[in-house]
């Protein structure tokens, strides 16, 4: 590597007359001692301090994933809360977390695209962060690895939130109790970008929705939870010969996700003359494999959390199941289990039914924190 530095440099020096190379290298020398001995600076520590807490997962789900250098306290939890309700995150004190994850619409924010600063448009609909836990990736196009690195993106993405990381924690940092807040949930030392995306992810960790007449049906052994029709449902979303969903939305014996966590094209966002708006995945892999996929999200919840899609296209279920039911729209790249379904009227309302059953309890603590 020096010496094809030292090569290219050389060019440099050759072409404007200086031809001293003895000289060069002894004034480079400090640079690359430097460059090779010192080792990067490495961020005051950011793990929780106080006593990790467990956190309670609801019937129908399993336990939730921890990274072991963020596990979870009552006082990370708690100043996480306190964050992703803040507007002072955005650049113009409009916009939290919760503007486009708001707990009175599940978590989502009931639009096709979300806004952010200043009534910007976004491009993709806002999924619930309800079990998002589980995820193991974040966003639509699965950009983001953790929660943890999920939580710092629409800060300072100029349509979302508008703000650098560096001017938000100066901001927050001058803020009434927070450098407190940061001590207790740390330990002593100052507020970085990392100590704030661990205490949203914290918090996001605790947002958890099971106990849905499905899992009281099928994991509660109450078979009076759900309605015929939800039950028919249920039989025709695992029939691999009628909808096949689970391929996709997933059920185990004792839990289901209903994701799979990967990336499908369904043919959704195609324009007038057959090309896809939207390259999803694509734009985080450039695999052709990827062109138009997109991250397969939870059914939990999703009476409650339309429009539907990852440009909020489609209005309602019934709309979505006939959407499925018509084989997706059909392009290159379209997933090979996407294929045209034999459902007649009754069957996709039945499968509506199964759908809606999937509404669970939504947490307790979740809303914004007190005064």
């Amino acid at each position: 590597m020096i010496v094809g530095v030292l090569r290219k440099v050389d060019g440099i020096f050759t072409r404007a007359g200086l031809r001293t190379k003895a000289v060069f290298a002894v004034l480079l020398f400090p640079f690359f001692f430097v460059s090779c001995s010192e080792k990067p600076k490495v961020e005051e520590s950011s793990k929780p301090v106080g006593e990790p807490v467990a956190i309670q997962s609801p019937l129908g789900l399993p336990p939730v994933p921890i990274p072991a250098d963020n596990p979870p306290t009552a006082e990370t939890i708690a100043l996480g809360r306190r964050l992703y309700y803040d507007k002072q995150l955005s650049g113009d004190d409009t916009v939290a977390c919760s503007h486009c994850h708001n707990p009175d619409l599940y978590f989502t924010d009931g639009r096709p695209v979300s806004l952010g600063v200043g009534g910007k448009s976004g491009t993709r609909n806002a999924p619930t962060v309800l079990n998002a836990a589980y995820q193991p990736v974040q966003f639509w196009d699965g950009r983001a690895t953790s929660l943890e690195d999920q939580a710092g993106g629409p800060i300072q993405n100029p349509v979302e939130m508008n703000q650098s990381h560096d001017v938000m924690v100066a901001k927050i940092g001058k803020m009434k109790d927070y450098q407190s807040a940061f001590d207790k949930a740390f330990g002593k030392g100052p507020i970085t970008v990392h100590k704030v995306e661990k205490a949203i992810a914290s918090f996001e960790r605790t947002l958890l929705s099971g106990n849905s007449p499905f899992d009281r049906y099928q994991y509660g052994g109450d078979k009076t939870a759900m309605s015929e029709s939800a039950i028919r449902g249920l039989a025709i979303f695992r029939d691999k010969t009628k909808g096949n969903c689970v391929t996709c939305h997933t059920i185990q014996d004792n839990f289901a996700l209903f994701s799979d966590g990967k990336f499908h094209n369904l043919g959704v966002g195609i324009d007038a003359d057959g090309n896809l708006k939207d390259q999803g995945r694509y734009d985080e892999t450039h695999l052709d494999a990827d062109r138009g996929a997109f991250r397969t999200p939870t059914l939990r919840d999703v009476a409650k959390t339309g429009p539907y899609m990852h440009d909020g296209s489609l209005k309602t279920l019934k709309d979505v199941v006939d959407f499925y039911v018509g084989g997706g729209t059909s392009n290159p790249y379209r997933d090979k289990d996407i294929k045209e379904l034999k459902l007649k009227g009754e069957e996709r309302a039945d499968l509506v039914a199964f759908l809606e059953s999937l509404t669970g309890d939504l947490p307790s603590n979740s809303g914004p924190p007190g005064p």
